[in-house]
């Protein structure tokens, strides 16, 4: 920092002017790493097989397994780190002539029903088959019984000119 200015500004400013060069210091090192993340962070696409065909095969099978990171979406369109391993992994196991189903029992065997999109109807998976049917059944029986109650009060319950004892009977 040029003498000259530390001079002019005295004690504090020579302080304010310390401050500024640090300052101006951090900016330029932020902006170098802002410019630098993205390039430090890309990465090459992943690979497709050379094989149409396996391809098709397995983007027909990754939409029926669960990403396991995601929840609510398919391998096949998750973006995560593990459903990319996961599609490449599907990719390998029908590279060396595995069929579908054996992929989906190597699958199970090792994430369980809940890689599955559509989980077998078992014991262990019945409420997830039943539970929406019941619910909307209860939730039917629950609306039908609220109007017939409120069909029989009729009007008379809700006249401001009664007396609440009265309404309470």
């Amino acid at each position: 920092m040029p003498e000259a200015v530390i001079g002019l500004l005295g004690k504090s400013g020579a302080a304010l002017a310390r401050l500024l060069a640090a300052l101006a210091l951090a900016a330029a090192l932020l902006s170098a790493a802002l410019l630098a993340g993205p390039q430090a962070r890309a990465s090459e696409a992943p690979s497709a097989s050379a094989n149409p065909e396996l391809e098709a095969r397995m983007m027909v099978l990754a939409a029926e397994l669960r990403c396991l990171v995601c929840q609510n979406q398919t391998i096949a369109d998750s973006h995560a780190g593990l459903a990319e391993d996961l599609r490449q992994q599907i990719r390998e196991m029908l590279a060396k002539g595995m069929t579908e189903d054996q992929i989906r029992t190597y699958m199970t065997e090792r994430y369980g029903d809940f890689v599955l999109y559509n989980p077998p109807f078992k014991a262990s998976t019945v409420v997830l088959w039943v539970g929406p049917a019941v619910l909307m059944v209860g939730a039917l029986t629950a609306l039908v019984l609220v109007l017939r109650r409120r069909q029989r009060l009729g009007a008379d319950a809700f006249d401001p000119d009664i007396p609440e004892e009265e309404t309470a009977r």
